[in-house]
Parts: C-alpha cells; sequence; structure tokens
C-alpha cells in the first residue's frame, strides 16, 4: 500500500507537466521558451531552498550543478527548442523513448539488466504516445530531432544520476529539489537574455501563469518526482513519463475544445496500459525450502528445541 501511494504521488508531477502546454499559450507570452524555462526554475529552486536551508557540501556542489544542468538547464531550453521546431506533436513522441534511454542507461551505470517485458513496455508506451500526439504534417527538422532527442536523453541520464548518487545523510529530496532547480535556473538566466533579451512586460495572466508553473508545475512536482525516483526504481519512475502527453491531450480535449478521435483513444489506452505495466516488479521465484537431515531415534527430550524466527 505504502508502494502504490508512492507510485500515484509521483505520477502527479508528469501529470502537472501535462498541463504546461495549455498554460502556455493560454496565459504566457509567445515566442519566450528560454524565459519561460528561466520562470518555472529559479524561483521554484530558491523557494526550495529557503524551504530545505540547506546547501551542498564537498562533492556534492558539483553533484548537484551536474543533476541541475541534465534535469533541469540543458532539457528545458532543448525542449523548447524541439516543440518550436517539429510539427505536430513529434517532440512529444521522440521524448516518449525515455523510457527505453533509462533502461539502457540502467543497465551501464547501475546494472540493473532489463527484461523482456521491460523492453516491450517501453515499446508499447512510445507507439501509445505517437496515436495520441502524431498528426499530419511536413517532413521534420533535423535540428528539432536533435533537440528532442538530446532533451530525452539529458533527462534520462539525469534521472539515472539521481538515482544512482541517491542524497546525502540528512538531506531530503526538498533540499536536493532546490540544489537542481537553482543549478538549472542559473545555466538558463544567461542564455535567455543573450537569446531572447530583456525580459517581456507581463500582465496579470501571464504573472498568473508564471506563479502556477513555478509553484505547482516546476516545485511541486519536481519535489515528488525527485522524491519517487529515491523510492522506486529509476524505470518505474520513467515509465510514467507517457502520463505527461496524455493530460495534454485529455487537457486539450476538456478546456481548449480540441478533438479525439478513435485512434487517438486507442493510442492512449495503450499508452496508458504501458505506465501501468511499467509499475509492476517480476515476481522472484520462491527458494526452495531446505532439506532438512533426518533426525536420529529418540525421545522428545533428547531433541534440540525448535528455533523460533526470532532465533533465526
Amino acid at each position: 500500500m505504502k508502494r502504490s501511494a508512492t507510485v500515484l504521488l509521483t505520477a502527479l508531477a508528469p501529470v502537472s507537466w501535462g498541463t504546461t502546454y495549455a498554460v502556455t499559450s493560454e496565459f504566457l507570452p509567445a515566442d519566450r521558451p528560454l524565459f519561460t524555462g528561466l520562470m518555472r526554475a529559479l524561483p521554484a529552486g530558491l523557494l526550495l531552498l529557503a524551504l530545505g536551508r540547506v546547501l551542498p557540501r564537498g562533492v556534492w556542489w558539483g553533484k548537484a550543478a551536474v543533476l541541475g544542468a541534465l534535469n533541469i538547464g540543458a532539457f528545458f531550453p532543448l525542449l523548447f527548442l524541439a516543440a518550436y521546431r517539429l510539427p505536430g506533436g513529434m517532440a512529444a513522441i521522440v521524448s516518449s523513448v525515455g523510457p527505453l534511454f533509462v533502461v539502457g542507461l540502467s543497465a551501464v551505470l547501475l546494472r540493473q539488466r532489463p527484461t523482456t517485458r521491460t523492453l516491450l513496455t517501453g515499446v508499447a508506451a512510445v507507439f501509445g504516445v505517437s496515436l495520441v500526439v502524431l498528426k499530419a504534417a511536413g517532413a521534420p527538422d533535423a535540428l528539432g530531432v536533435v533537440a528532442a532527442l538530446a532533451s530525452t536523453a539529458s533527462m534520462s541520464a539525469g534521472t539515472v544520476l539521481t538515482k544512482k548518487w541517491g542524497r546525502p545523510e540528512g538531506v531530503g529530496p526538498l533540499a536536493l529539489t532546490g540544489w537542481q532547480l537553482t543549478a538549472g535556473g542559473l545555466l538558463i538566466a544567461p542564455l535567455a537574455l543573450f537569446v531572447e533579451g530583456a525580459p517581456p512586460a507581463l500582465d496579470g495572466r501571464a504573472v498568473a501563469g508564471y506563479l502556477y508553473l513555478a509553484l505547482a508545475n516546476t516545485a511541486v512536482s519536481y519535489w515528488l518526482w525527485f522524491r519517487g525516483i529515491g523510492r522506486l526504481s529509476a524505470t518505474q519512475v520513467t515509465f510514467l513519463a507517457p502520463l505527461s502527453p496524455l493530460t495534454a491531450a485529455v487537457v486539450g480535449w476538456a478546456a481548449l475544445g480540441q478533438s479525439l478521435t478513435p485512434v487517438q483513444l486507442t493510442g492512449m489506452a495503450l499508452a496508458f496500459s504501458a505506465t501501468v505495466a511499467g509499475q509492476l516488479t517480476p515476481r522472484r521465484p520462491a527458494a526452495p525450502a531446505a532439506t532438512r537431515p533426518r533426525e536420529d531415534l529418540g525421545t522428545a527430550a533428547d531433541r534440540p528445541p525448535a528455533r523460533t524466527a526470532a532465533g533465526k
């Protein structure tokens, strides 16, 4: 029951990320992806730093910088670049290969051998997401495809390294999340200023949108995500990622008046089934009962007392 609650809480992170497109398109200024990434990461990171009141020590300054770069600083700009250059939902399709990336990296860095079921589940997730988001469009942009693959690889590597390195003793997921968001935001800041110039003027809708992205969509969601990585396997966590494009499709249908075709509904069912299957851990074969030597004949008083479970 405790593990199920952890899975459900971790799943809230990609569900929240699935609302990003709707909030961005309806509330935020257009064509400012780097500024949006900055506003998501840095305020959230500084808030969590203030709440956690813990700074990295020793080698964790470097580890926090690496994780912040992979999970936030490189991931956000590459993701937005892919979204702007690729047609339709192709960026979401490319990002849905994340579970397969994590499976491969886990085999190398965590010595976890992938099972056939895990690989098939990953392929099913990619196919299901493809049915949901792929629409007729022109030829894909090469730079967009490279950016999408790089963003997926960056987040996948960050997920596996977060699992491999764990957390310093006495440091909770709140502080670890704050370190990464702050480091990632600081990496994005000069890039946003150089590429997009000065911050745009913000109206009330934009301020509300950025507050939602910084608090619920980033601070809370990434805290739940890294908390889940600490309690579940890296593969289990990454198989929750398809919930993001699925949520985006549902929000588009419910709030933005977008239609859902039977093919998309089939893809949603397939991707959701893959997400559920990714949370199932294979049963370990029961250990064979130890063969006991035959007791010598004798009275009960001659035999040693049976050991209790506490005495094992």
